[in-house]
């Protein structure tokens, strides 16, 4: 590093040059495979929208891969504003393509894609990438290395008017990922369930060889159920496949028309649970709020069907995960607006889609166990058993210190909980907003600790002189574990809370509480730590309040852990064509500022929450202990004073 920081050294990314420069950003990088499927994807949008019934991805002799669909092509003629071909735009511009114009239907209503910068992407990470487009009555042609037009887009013959379609034919370059290789299981995995979630489409892979070319056709009249029961493989399910589709209507104020939700589940005997979900075709391997609300419509109908039909015994509270402890399912959700984490698109956050699962599946289903009364009682029958497992299984806590009993502060709000698998412990910064995380809890499982201002800091403080502090010696009351070194023998039998959670606002001063509270747990409590049942939530400074844009698009609330987030999500309304004045930005200046539903949806609910475990890898352990001496050390005034100077410049005030 040089000491010199002036103009020159700011550097300003163009066009494509932000991908090559961190591609991990945009796409997985231990493979091509997902810059592919970003073709395969926009291929399979074709087919959601109805215009494409045949796609046929190939893998070449010389490491390419080309996508084929007979769709209806790529518009090849000039943009109103950019002046360039449409269809060069689309693979050199990010955050150009069609699934941005989602008025009256736009081209692509119900589509994967939401950032324009998928196929943008294949194209920066390619050594050359070819288009060839039928359209119009005419074949055009365009090809690029690197990402920059070396073919401009020619016409190159013709064909009848009716015969459409595109192929995109990718040359991955190899520096950019760990294997060159495509991963073939994955390439099946993904065809195949699009294949399933698009009745009467056909999705075929090719892979060329000197001898003999291997082909797989993949094709479903059945859609789910047979795809379901490929997936319960040799386990019989006790019960007929519940197979459900149903989307939003006219003239809902909730939602908007055509989304919805089509799934197919049944239960196993043994096994844990098991399934696959998408978005709008796109695969959601970490799940999401779509998953989650078909887990809560399960939830409901079965708890209205066991009461309605009284097979609950005395005792014994149904969760959740009793119930769909052993479905295996498939779901397919349609999102007018999906909401992904990451360009990767591993898992759905969209708030919305946990009602509108839930919303769309709660009543078809108790209709069918009240139909199928026979199936729901076998249901009925293995939820009941796995409770009772679990309650057998759920270990006594108790509550002493030494040879006396120690008695739990006055101010914790326990759970009924004594399973600590899912207990979880919120340590809220003042009693303002523990007053508000009481009531956004839930409180079967979550128990609120309010913290009155600042934790001593206690990285210089004397194990056995902890317990002077009132607030330490509630904190270590509460969890059930005494303070301890890193090396010591701990026994954590006695831990009331398999989760420890620190919830503090979103400023400064919240901040600062943090870093005096995970100064505490790396210092007098290491084990926790390593045991991974520390936590931080993230509760998020910005509400964003959307107006409702019509029929199609109700009103939303959106919420930004940061300012960063804020821009992000202001740019993608920007896009969206909504005006300042159809929008209003207000700041929580603290968690008791929120109303509990608010502090529940963002902070605390597990199926949409953001919480971060805290880990400290055995190679950074040294780095870390040296940072909390630096930082926390009463000693360490000149290289905290040194640490500024260097790092000043890169720390975000909040004045």
């Amino acid at each position: 590093m040089t000491n010199n920081y002036d103009e020159q050294s700011v550097r300003v990314l163009k066009g494509l040059e932000p991908v090559k420069e961190r591609p991990g950003m945009y796409t997985r990088t231990e493979d091509p495979t997902h810059i592919c499927q970003e073709a395969i994807d926009n291929a399979a949008d074709e087919a959601l929208g109805g215009f494409a019934k045949n796609i046929q991805v190939t893998i070449h002799l010389d490491g390419s891969l080309s996508v084929s669909d007979d769709g209806r092509g790529i518009p090849v003629g000039l943009h109103p504003t950019e002046h360039l071909p449409v269809a060069e735009l689309v693979f050199t511009r990010l955050h150009a393509g069609g699934k941005f114009n989602k008025k009256d239907g736009g081209a692509y209503a119900f589509s994967g894609g939401l950032h324009g910068v998928g196929v943008s992407v294949t194209n920066a990470l390619s050594t050359r990438l070819e288009v060839t487009i039928k359209r119009d009555g005419g074949i055009w042609h365009m090809a690029f290395a690197a990402g920059e037009v070396v073919e401009p887009l020619h016409q190159i013959g013709k064909c009848p008017v009716k015969e459409t379609g595109t192929t995109v034919h990718v040359w991955p370059d190899a520096h950019y990922f760990e294997s060159p290789k495509y991963s073939i299981p994955e390439l099946e995995r993904l065809l195949r369930a699009k294949a399933v979630l698009l009745q009467g489409a056909q999705f075929t892979l090719i892979q060329e060889d000197p001898e003999h070319n291997r082909e797989k056709t993949w094709h479903y009249p059945n859609g789910l159920k047979s795809y379901l029961l490929e997936l319960c493989a040799n386990d019989a399910p006790i019960v007929p496949i519940l197979e459900i589709q149903n989307y939003i209507g006219k003239d809902n104020e909730q939602f908007s028309e055509g989304e919805g939700a089509h799934f197919a589940l049944t239960w196993l005997e043994e096994g844990a649970t098991m399934g696959e979900s998408y978005v709008n075709l796109i695969p959601t391997p970490s799940g999401g709020t779509h998953e989650a609300g078909l887990r809560q419509a399960v939830f409901t109908a079965m708890n209205h069907f066991m009461s309605h039909h009284g097979l609950l015994p005395r005792g014994v509270k149904i969760q959740t995960d009793d119930i769909f402890s052993h479905v295996r399912f498939v779901l397919s959700a349609r999102l007018l607006d999906p909401q992904f984490q990451g360009q990767t698109k591993d898992k759905l956050t969209n708030r919305d889609a946990l009602r509108l699962v839930a919303h769309i599946g709660t009543d078809p289903i108790e209709l069918w166990l009240n139909q199928n009364t026979e199936a729901g009682k076998k249901i009925a029958e293995l939820a009941i058993k796995q409770a009772q497992r679990r309650l057998n299984s759920a270990k006594k806590v108790e509550k002493k210190k030494g040879s006396s009993v120690a008695v739990l502060p006055g101010k914790l709000t326990d759970c009924e909980s004594e399973d600590i698998r899912e207990n979880e412990l919120f340590l809220v910064e003042g009693d303002s907003a523990g007053g508000s995380a009481k009531l956004a809890r839930d409180k079967f499982t979550q128990a609120i600790l309010p913290l009155r201002g600042k934790v001593l800091n206690s990285f210089e403080v004397h194990q056995d002189q902890l317990f002077s502090n009132a607030e330490i010696h509630d904190i270590s009351v509460a969890i059930g574990v005494d303070p301890h070194k890193p090396n010591d023998t701990v026994d954590l039998s006695g831990l009331r809370y398999g989760k420890i959670a620190i919830l503090s606002d979103a400023d400064v001063d919240g901040a600062h509480i943090q870093v005096l509270l995970l100064t505490l747990f790396f210092k007098h409590f290491p084990q926790l730590i390593k045991a991974g049942h520390i936590y931080v939530a993230q509760p998020p400074l910005f509400r964003v309040d959307v107006n409702a844009q019509g029929k199609n698009k109700p009103a939303r609330k959106i919420y930004a852990l940061d300012e960063q987030e804020l821009d992000a999500i202001l740019e993608r309304l920007k896009k969206e064509n909504i005006k300042e004045t159809a929008m209003s930005i207000s700041r929580f200046k603290g968690l008791g500022e929120m109303n509990p539903d608010q502090l529940k949806d963002t902070t605390m609910n597990p199926d949409t929450r953001r919480l971060l475990q805290v880990r400290i890898p055995e190679e950074a352990l040294t780095d870390t202990k040296n940072t909390f001496v630096m930082l926390m050390g009463k000693g360490e005034a000149s290289s905290r004073r040194a640490w500024m100077e260097l790092r000043g410049n890169d720390v975000l005030a909040d004045i």
